[in-house]
């Protein structure tokens, strides 16, 4: 059983600290992590905990699950490995996006003939 933690429904003023302090209920904390969104400055609404051991995990997963944060009910779960992935745009053979069309939306050639605007 792993002993870091998933936090959902983060209030966007919740802290590091904040965090620490709510978890430290359910045993001892090891790290805090609010995750931040670097464009707005502020929380992106999830966050992670590790805890010392797997035991208080699970402990504090049981006891805080639900429970009001910041005028937030909490949402907690075990954190999964993170996956590895290919960064988009990077590397060779990477061609930069010029815009235009994805094919996603209908073509707007060949709107009709000249005849269509005859009277």
């Amino acid at each position: 059983m792993p002993s870091r933690l998933y936090v959902g429904n983060l209030s966007y003023t919740t802290t590091d600290e904040s965090l620490r302090a709510f978890f430290a209920t359910a045993g001892a904390v090891k790290e805090t992590e609010v995750v931040m969104d670097r464009q707005m400055g502020r929380s992106k609404g999830f966050g992670f905990v590790e805890m010392m051991t797997d035991e208080d995990a699970q402990k504090a997963k049981d006891m805080l699950d639900g429970k009001m944060l910041d005028s937030r009910p909490l949402r907690i779960d075990f954190a999964k490995p993170k996956e590895t992935r290919a960064r988009v745009g990077a590397g060779m053979g990477a061609a930069p996006s010029m815009g235009g069309d994805r094919g996603d939306r209908p073509r707007r050639f060949n709107r009709g003939s000249r005849d269509d605007y005859r009277d």
